[in-house]
């Protein structure tokens, strides 16, 4: 059995709640996510009682979720979807234990996207960005995509090399229902889609008036520069 060595835990280049996201040393192209050491499903489950706490460990596993989610949009939208999100390889055993292969969305000069909260707290209401988000909000809905609430740091925005903006959803993905009618009901999917699809425009304008109030920036979907070089991760893990 191969294993992917992705080097230390601080080898990672972002994190999220619950993972942390790896340059793929076999190929620049493609990221992997790992689960954060503090983030195992046993560790998940234990904090709930009965009876969710009866479930099995792979419901607390955020990669397995995120598998199962993908196969699931290709089977129902089909490849229009890749406009949106970034593909799925499936996957892999590493020296930090599963992890996921998926696209790494990068910028036509090979850094990392930023995040659409980034963007808009380094640009605010620039008028290209805006144009991408509204184009994007139109076609979320058309295909009726499965998603929780849109958050502005799992959606990243690919500079593309005719330097138009493209919007692309890293996280969050799948109806959060019991009982997801809207994956038998396609109108229902779009217009749950459009929806959630349209709040990212409130949750633009919340963000701007919380830098325009002094508040803070938050805590997830900020990049330095340093961390936007891939040729470095890969450095780096080439020497672990």
């Amino acid at each position: 059995m191969t294993i992917v060595d992705l080097g230390p835990l601080d080898n990672a280049f972002t994190q999220g709640g619950n993972r942390l996201c790896f340059s793929d040393p076999r190929d620049a192209g493609r990221c992997i996510k790992v689960l954060r050491p503090d983030r195992l499903p046993a560790i998940k489950r234990a904090k709930y009682r009965f009876p969710r706490n009866l479930k099995p460990l792979h419901y607390f596993d955020d990669n397995w979720q995120e598998l199962r989610i993908y196969q699931q949009i290709e089977r129902l939208v089909g490849e229009a979807a890749f406009q949106l999100i970034p593909r799925c390889f499936g996957m892999v055993d590493t020296n930090h234990g599963p992890g996921l292969v998926s696209e790494m969305i990068t910028d036509s000069d090979g850094r990392v996207s930023l995040s659409l909260k980034q963007c808009v707290w380094q640009q605010g209401r620039e008028p290209k960005l805006m144009a991408a988000v509204h184009a994007f909000i139109k076609r979320w809905g058309e295909l009726g995509m499965p998603s929780r609430n849109l958050l502005l740091h799992n959606i990243v925005v690919q500079q593309q090399t005719d330097d138009r903006l493209r919007l692309v959803v890293i996280d969050g993905l799948g109806w959060p229902d019991l009982l997801p009618l809207a994956n038998w009901l396609p109108s229902l999917a779009r217009a749950k889609a459009q929806r959630k699809a349209e709040r990212l425009l409130a949750a633009i304008d919340n963000l701007i008036n919380n830098q325009k109030t002094g508040k803070s920036w938050g805590y997830h979907g900020w990049l330095e520069d340093d961390q936007r070089q891939l040729s470095k991760a890969s450095a780096r893990q080439s020497e672990n």
